[in-house]
């Protein structure tokens, strides 16, 4: 007889390992647990990637490859609430991305501005905005021309290059896959 011709039954009648059952189950007084220590006791489970505390291998490797994080739009946020409460717009008037850093409703004109719907403790809109920045939610949009203002979304550089009209129903990108083409100042055509 060879080896080869046995090994399809040699594992059919392997003995089931008896953990914790003391010296005679053939694993030890410790039941294959070792000595001491959180992995020796009852309920103890750790992360597969725990290393005893050190530093873990994945963390421990360089990052390398793409990331979305380059390409976020950072915006400078304004809730209607704060709009209605400050003295500058009390009495409603025009909404720019200038007016508001001057009044000091956002830090400086470096982001683009979304204009967010929460009245706060106002129970509507009672002044006529005339909105023109970058992003205005719907629920924004909605209360400002409800008191009979206009809203005119200028839209980020990201939509001018996706082809979003943001003021019209139809949102989706016009031209997927296309990149906005950038000239240099020496690069245009003298007419």
């Amino acid at each position: 007889m060879m080896i080869h011709e046995i090994t399809a039954l040699a594992g059919k009648y392997k003995q089931r390992k008896r953990v914790g059952r003391g010296r005679a189950s053939g694993v030890g007084k410790t039941s294959g647990r070792g000595h001491k220590g959180a992995g020796s006791r009852s309920g103890f489970s750790a992360r597969h990637q725990f290393e005893g505390g050190q530093m873990p291998f994945f963390r421990r490797m360089s990052k390398r490859g793409f990331t979305n994080v380059n390409f976020t739009v950072p915006f400078w946020t304004v809730n209607l609430r704060d709009l209605l409460d400050h003295p500058e717009f009390a009495k409603g008037g025009e909404v720019t991305k200038e007016r508001l850093a001057e009044t000091g409703l956002i830090r400086g004109d470096d982001r683009a501005v979304k204009i967010l719907g929460d009245l706060g403790n106002h129970e509507k809109v009672g002044v006529k905005f005339s909105v023109k920045v970058e992003r205005v939610t719907d629920s924004a949009r909605k209360h400002i021309t409800d008191a009979g203002g206009s809203v005119e979304e200028i839209g980020t550089r990201r939509d001018i290059v996706r082809g979003v009209d943001r003021n019209s129903d139809d949102r989706a990108p016009k031209n997927l896959g296309k990149k906005l083409k950038r000239t240099s100042p020496g690069s245009k055509k003298k007419k």
